[in-house]
């Protein structure tokens, strides 16, 4: 039986080959097992799930080997955001929770993402354990029926948007929005995100209007539901039919933004992330440590200097950016993928209480979206980013990772290599604060280019050496 490996945030595969109910019952069962050795279990375990094929089913397979191991579980009523049901974690005094969801993969991916108490990705460490126990655990063969759970008080249900909604308006400033004549436009992409933007603004003075709100478990219109510029077109056109003030987007499982201006142009996920900074800093008054990953925008270094507050780069994913906002007390905790989280909320990604914030900076400020790019660029430069994403066939990696590795570039994209760091994958430090990196996925047969440059052709020609330098 093949081993079942955690990627960057959990474990995800294609339904039917990979994803199925038998690995599914061995990863819940070796959570289980993991709660109970660390006693722990007693505590309960959330399931939820997301909006994809079958979730529902295969959260409530999960939620059974929890139960039939007496494990108490509060399961889910409804497909929900991977934030929102984290949010319940410590609003219940839970061990943690399984979430049943690929996040942005293609429709044809699903997966799970165990969240410990503390309600963040889970760490380095703790993903170790859990394997470990995934590949010894024994799942009960016989497992209790769903009548049998409820009667012993091992299942109950619970609705995971009410807390996290109460919660909302204490994380940002939704009076300032509600008073605003902002018109929002709020892409979901089919996923989890439906309604949570209208319920909390939908009293306010201007409008609010979703699209793409219905279930759809084949994501069309897109490969895979991510906030990313080619798949949010839609947006854009409406945008400008529609004079919108802005369009706010959400993945698959609602952990990651994408904000689209008013003139129908994405923003990138640094602008985004600078510009949540600079909230912070800037308008909020607040201070602290801003924590990135090393995919993240040097902006955010000048940021920091500026406003005299320390910087920490980590590795990618939020199983190392959660461990150190948690200790370092971060104000804010970042990566490229559009994953943000903020001082007083949990050490997760929150693609909804990311883009409240956005909505508040534009509302405290009287700011267009434009207006307040043009504003980040007067403060730190400009800095154009972008990424390549190449498919790969799994059989050629090591070969590729040779070429990388026997590679010692002197200039990319006409700029000198000042310095090089293998933190996460192979960064390039470049001249005047720009830089590059080559990362494989860890959880797709994907390997990722990304830079940051003076402008977008200078920016491409450095990810097109990038790609000459790895062969692909």
């Amino acid at each position: 039986m093949d081993s079942i490996k955690f990627g960057t945030d959990g474990w995800r595969g294609i339904i039917a080959r990979d994803f199925t109910f038998q690995n599914l019952r061995r990863c819940a069962s070796g959570i289980g097992d993991y709660l109970v050795s660390s006693n722990q279990a007693s505590k309960g375990v959330i399931v939820g799930y997301d909006t994809r094929f079958s979730s529902e089913d295969f959260a409530a397979e999960a939620a059974l080997v929890l139960a039939s191991k007496e494990i108490p579980v509060y399961l889910c009523d409804q497909a929900a955001p991977t934030p929102v049901i984290s949010s319940n974690i410590n609003a219940l005094g839970a061990a943690g929770a399984i979430i049943i969801t690929a996040s942005h993969n293609p429709g044809n991916w699903n997966g799970l993402k165990f969240r410990p108490s503390y309600g963040g990705s889970a760490s380095s460490k703790i993903v170790s354990e859990v394997e470990q126990a995934i590949e010894v655990t024994h799942y009960p063969k016989e497992l209790l029926s769903f009548e049998e759970a409820w009667n012993k008080n091992l299942i109950q249900e619970i609705d995971p948007s009410t807390l996290y909604l109460v919660h909302l308006p204490v994380m940002a400033d939704v009076t300032s929005i509600l008073e605003s004549d902002l018109h929002i436009l709020v892409d979901n992409m089919h996923g989890t995100g439906s309604g949570y933007f209208s319920h909390v603004l939908g009293s306010m003075s201007g409008s609010i209007d979703e699209l793409r709100s219905e279930r759809n478990p084949i994501f069309p219109g897109m490969i895979q539901p991510e906030p990313i510029e080619k798949n949010l077109q839609l947006l854009c056109s409406l945008i400008i039919k529609n004079q919108s003030s802005v369009g706010i987007a959400l993945d698959g499982d609602s952990d990651r933004l994408g904000i689209v201006n008013e003139k129908g142009k994405f923003i990138t996920t640094s602008q985004v992330f600078s510009l949540l900074c600079l909230y912070q800093l800037e308008v909020l008054g607040l201070r602290g440590p801003l924590i990135r990953s090393v995919t993240m925008t040097t902006m955010i270094d000048k940021l920091a200097s500026q406003y005299k507050v320390p910087i920490v780069e980590t590795a990618v994913g939020f199983k190392h950016l959660g461990p150190e906002f948690l200790s370092q007390d971060g104000l804010a905790a970042g990566e490229e993928s559009g994953g943000y989280t903020f001082r007083g909320s949990i050490p997760e990604r929150d693609g909804i209480l990311s883009g409240i914030m956005f909505l508040s900076l534009m509302a405290k400020t009287q700011k267009t979206p434009e207006e307040l790019t043009n504003w980040l660029e007067e403060i730190v430069g400009p800095h154009y980013y972008d990424r390549w994403d190449l498919f790969f066939p799994p059989s050629s990696r090591k070969n590729i990772s040779k070429r990388i590795d026997a590679s010692n570039p002197s200039m990319l994209g006409g700029m000198k290599v000042l310095e090089t760091n293998n933190l996460d994958g192979f960064k390039f430090y470049l001249e005047d604060g720009f830089w590059c990196l080559i990362r494989f996925s860890g959880t797709e047969p994907l390997l990722r280019l990304y830079a940051e440059g003076m402008s977008p052709r200078h920016t491409s020609e450095i990810l097109a050496d990038l790609k000459r330098l790895v062969g692909i």
